[in-house]
């Protein structure tokens, strides 16, 4: 199995960008610290993620979308992380329990982000013009149809580094560690 460290600003080829993320955060994510190895793969994370919350999609609403790409993607890392994440974002607690499960969220707008984000990802973009105005009519508009995608690409970048570099979890997500359905019976 191949190995991948978990970067310091010390170690890291991209240090400074470490000692930024931990001025940020309060310290350094495992997901950062690891993808820290390329420069660029954590510019490109770290400047997507940014962008997303500079969206017109609420922080509650944001995490919709993280969680359920995630899901859908079977992180462990990522569905555990943004469980906090959205607990921080106000969003209650049977959303997220809901979110985790892929079950109906209790208030129909953040359900129809859900269904939509999940549709984004099954489908991999290919929605029929149902799907888009089912969006759309639920309150939402063509800029965040756009932004929903962004959350995705996001959230693969970072779903897909956790798969193959076996992230470990971080010490905050110990409360909201998920187990995805396909290890479960495991």
């Amino acid at each position: 199995m191949t190995d991948f460290t978990r970067h310091t600003p010390e170690t890291a080829p991209a240090g400074e960008q470490l000692a930024q993320i931990r001025k940020g955060w309060g310290f350094i994510p495992n997901l950062h610290a690891t993808l820290a190895e390329s420069p660029t793969a954590l510019q490109g994370y770290d400047t997507l993620f940014g962008l997303v919350g500079q969206g017109t999609l609420t922080p509650a609403e944001q995490q919709v979308a993280f969680i359920t790409a995630s899901r859908i993607n079977e992180c462990e890392y990522c569905v555990s992380g943004h469980s906090v994440l959205a607990g921080a974002a106000r969003l209650d607690a049977a959303s997220i329990a809901a979110l985790r499960e892929g079950t109906p969220l209790p208030d129909a707008k953040l359900d129809a982000l859900a269904r939509f984000t999940a549709a984004v990802v099954e489908q991999r973009g290919r929605l029929s013009e149902a799907q888009v105005e089912a969006f759309l009519a639920a309150g939402y508009s063509r800029a965040q149809v756009l932004e929903v995608v962004l959350a995705v690409a996001t959230k693969t970048i970072s779903n897909y580094v956790n798969h193959l570099t076996k992230t470990p979890l971080d010490a905050f997500m110990a409360k909201t560690a998920w187990t995805a359905p396909s290890r479960r019976a495991a």
